[in-house]
């Protein structure tokens, strides 16, 4: 007979390894790092002759007087199994309505559509009608189609296959980038590892756009570091040796002008003109690198060991690589030191024989006017392809308790004023 039991968090990892599906957000580490920032957890299974064949962490915030539940991306189930996701569906509805949760939301990987880099559609999955229709019928309520970042976690996630040779993924790269990463490595660009003592340099370039402060940081590379799940890494510009190559650049154009100027004097002729156009370019390279100069003598001045200018956090769960936060100084976005540090983490774990890179959200790729176009284009100019999810479900867990919370719902927004 099945039912629904709380898994110890070994029980639970134990059928999180034998799942063919991941997710680091299913995963006893991210429940720790959740927990410290105030939400409850909870392990669940549904079990048959006590053998765990369905199972779900689950996150419990209270709002107001309410518990409401969030199980990130979703069940660890197969969904295209009716009979399966119908038990499991009903058991957890009594499991958490008894323990006065009114609802849970989650985000499944559910992959509705996945678009290639140019935005043709790559491969669809002939099921999703299927398991939309099922999921409505056993009461989950869709949230919707959104295309930006308005559900629980993102509808659209950019996924590079790495399980290629790293020259072959280079080639997949586009040109423009590949000049990007050369530039930022020939400028003095160098990626370091760092460790939990480094991690302001992230919190410092992510501050004014992700809500989380430092100590979530820490408490994610110190939960997941006890497994040697997560890695930090950051680009640093060698501020000595950027002044030292824009100085030789500086005296090369230079010293052309001159030698130009020189026999412009020495030939009037018909190649007169010829010459003169060159000593233009030479006049007009030595004015670009007077100034280059500056800024390269107070960048020295400013940083003599060196400026931090791009960094990221990555997480290892099974074969796949999570860029889980990255950031940069948008000051210094020139340097490109982003592209080089994501490029060197994509060949790095190539190497290692990890087999994807997810580089994160992403919004809807066809999307006309779409604000985040930039956000899109830089991950899929790596050769990343685009998944797109079912989005979010709720599912009502305790109806009485669910109407009060709705009914409140005016005088939790006049609270707010």
């Amino acid at each position: 007979m099945m039912k629904m039991k709380q898994l110890t968090p070994t029980e639970f990892e134990n059928f999180t390894n034998s799942f063919n599906v991941h997710s680091l957000y299913q995963t006893v580490e991210y429940a720790n790092v959740i927990a410290r920032q105030g939400f409850g957890t909870l392990f669940v299974g549904m079990v048959d002759n006590d053998k765990v064949i369905a199972a779900s962490l689950i996150l419990v915030q209270k709002s107001n007087g309410f518990n409401y539940a969030y199980a990130p991306r979703g069940f660890l189930l197969n969904y295209n199994n009716y009979d399966l996701l119908k038990n499991f569906t009903i058991l957890l509805k009594k499991f958490l309505g008894k323990r006065d949760i009114i609802a849970i939301k989650l985000n499944p990987f559910i992959i509705k559509d996945v678009h290639d880099k140019d935005n043709h559609l790559k491969e669809t999955n002939n099921y999703f009608g299927k398991v939309y229709n099922d999921l409505k019928r056993l009461g989950y309520y869709h949230l919707g189609y959104n295309h930006f970042f308005e559900s629980f976690k993102p509808r659209f996630e950019a996924i590079l296959n790495i399980d290629y040779p790293y020259y072959q993924l280079f080639n997949g790269i586009s040109k423009k980038y590949r000049t990007k990463i050369r530039s930022a490595e020939k400028n003095g660009i160098r990626i370091h590892k760092g460790n939990i003592n480094n991690l302001d340099y992230l919190y410092l370039q992510t501050k004014e756009k992700y809500p989380r402060d430092l100590r979530f940081f820490q408490d994610i590379y110190q939960v997941f570091g006890e497994k040697n799940k997560i890695e930090f890494f950051y680009a640093k510009l060698d501020t000595a040796y950027f002044l030292t190559k824009i100085q030789e650049a500086y005296a090369l154009a230079e010293q052309k002008s001159v030698e130009i100027n020189n026999q412009i004097f020495s030939q009037l002729n018909e190649k007169s003109s010829k010459l003169i156009d060159l000593k233009i370019r030479y006049d007009n390279q030595t004015n670009y690198y007077k100034n280059e100069l500056i800024k390269a003598t107070n960048l020295l001045r400013d940083f003599p060991t060196g400026a931090i200018l791009a960094s990221a956090i990555i997480i290892k769960n099974k074969e796949e690589i999570y860029l889980f936060m990255d950031g940069f100084d948008p000051n210094y976005k020139h340097f490109n030191a982003k592209h080089l540090l994501l490029w060197k983490l994509i060949e790095k774990f190539s190497n290692e024989g990890f087999k994807k890179f997810n580089l994160g959200g992403v919004t809807n790729p066809n999307l006309e006017n779409n604000p985040y176009q930039g956000l899109n284009n830089f991950k899929k100019n790596f050769g990343a392809d685009i998944y797109e999810y079912v989005g979010d479900l709720e599912l009502i867990t305790n109806k009485a308790l669910y109407f009060m919370y709705r009914n409140s719902a005016p005088i939790r927004n006049m609270l707010k004023r």
